[in-house]
């Protein structure tokens, strides 16, 4: 059963929460990070990427990166930009996006959990970037980045959330520099915070949609933390770690589409009669996405094309090999266009959905890639099935949108 609690949240002032709180750190590159905070000294991505305050030379495994975030922080903290809540509290957290509305409840999740496999994954994570993250959590002292997490639908915790909403006025409300409105509701009465930990103590299993490796690099914290903990207190906060939990039926997976740097010597007759094999292919008169699952969308030489995978190799009976990021890597990128491992390969790049499909345009009539593929969204479904046979999706499976702003709340450790 899965174990949440609340927590004494560390966040910003109601009058500055839209400057401090920021875009996820792991969506900008550091050119971009500058760029964005260059008029903005109360930006979070101090904090959170507080290598955009280093010099360029700094490995990003430098200990002076971690300590600088510290520093900024203290310094939110000291001028009272932000602050810590005195009393134990959940927090409801509402985006919308266009004619898109989420709403989720942010608590401390359970590391326990998450080494039990009550909290379930679908993708690997990188080493290197796990060891960044923990480093970053450990000097810090807290989780500043939100775990997105998901759970199949529950009418109980969504009269509950609704409630809260009703009978708690907004702290934040305000809009993002993509359009997207973010609403922010302090829950701290003991009989609504008790009947959370009673709703989310029936759910037998939580899904990690987004955050795997700050999940992971928490729970390495924790694990570190233990060692060193001669208290050896199972209700410390290092064994909690910072999550917003949507129900599924509210989030909106997009597409995440792939862009390719050269036909692997192929041209582009010869790719097209060789794609024939196990794919229809339907040159098409305008630009539109894929229609349903099994289908993509493909851009080469200024030409659009829908291709159909043949049901001949499409296998229902896998979870993995049934995903359209599996059909197209098994039966294109590695076959015919020698793209082996798409996490290391140069020659491949991925593209959110987010961005639209113009964007893969753009990147091909540029010449910079020469050939783009569309693929249909990956389901809420297929990831709960992917995760529940313990199995991992492909690398770019998910793009979940809108992305949760950074610094709206963070989870002290000790």
């Amino acid at each position: 059963m899965a174990k949440v609690k609340p927590f004494r949240g560390i966040r910003p002032v109601k009058e500055k929460a839209k400057e401090v709180c920021a875009t996820p750190y792991d969506t900008l590159s550091v050119k971009e990070a500058r760029e964005m905070v260059k008029n903005n000294r109360y930006s979070f991505l101090h904090v959170e990427k507080s290598e955009i305050d280093c010099p360029d030379s700094y490995d990003v495994h430098d200990q002076r990166i971690f300590d600088k975030g510290k520093e900024n922080l203290e310094k939110l903290l000291k001028e009272k930009v932000m602050f810590q809540d005195k009393d134990e509290c959940f927090y409801i957290y509402r985006q919308i996006m266009g004619k898109h509305t989420q709403t989720g409840i942010v608590a401390a999740a359970s590391v326990e959990d998450y080494i039990n496999d009550v909290i379930k994954k679908h993708e690997n994570t990188r080493e290197d970037k796990e060891i960044e993250r923990a480093m970053h959590i450990d000097t810090i002292d807290a989780n500043t980045g939100c775990v997105f997490l998901t759970y199949r639908k529950r009418d109980d915790i969504k009269e509950i959330v609704e409630n809260a909403i009703r009978e708690n006025k907004a702290e934040y409300d305000f809009v993002d520099e993509l359009g997207v409105r973010h609403i922010f509701y302090v829950v701290n009465d003991k009989k609504t915070v008790d009947a959370i930990v009673k709703a989310f103590s029936k759910i037998d299993t939580l899904y990690v949609a987004d955050g795997h490796h700050r999940s992971a690099a928490a729970t390495r914290i924790a694990l570190k933390r233990r060692k060193e903990d001669k208290s050896k207190s199972k209700d410390a906060e290092y064994n909690y770690f910072l999550s917003v939990i949507f129900p599924e039926e509210e989030m909106l997976i997009m597409d995440y589409n792939r862009v390719v740097k050269d036909l692997n010597g192929m041209t582009k007759e010869s790719f097209l009669k060789k794609l024939e094999k196990n794919f229809t292919v339907t040159k098409l008169k305008v630009m539109q996405k894929p229609a349903k699952l099994h289908d993509f969308t493909m851009y080469i030489d200024k030409e659009w094309y829908t291709i159909r995978a043949k049901d001949e190799i499409v296998d229902r009976r896998d979870f993995i090999k049934s995903l359209d990021v599996s059909i197209l890597q098994d039966n294109v990128l590695d076959p015919m266009l020698g793209i082996k491992n798409p996490r290391t390969d140069k020659r491949i790049n991925f593209i959110g959905g987010i961005r639209g499909i113009e964007e893969l345009k753009r990147l091909v009539d540029s010449k910079e890639y020469k050939i783009a593929f569309a693929l249909y969204p990956t389901s809420m479904e297929q990831l709960m099935n992917v995760s529940d046979t313990g199995k991992v999706m492909p690398p770019k499976s998910t793009w979940f949108e809108p992305k949760l702003r950074s610094g709206i709340v963070i989870h002290k450790l000790s």
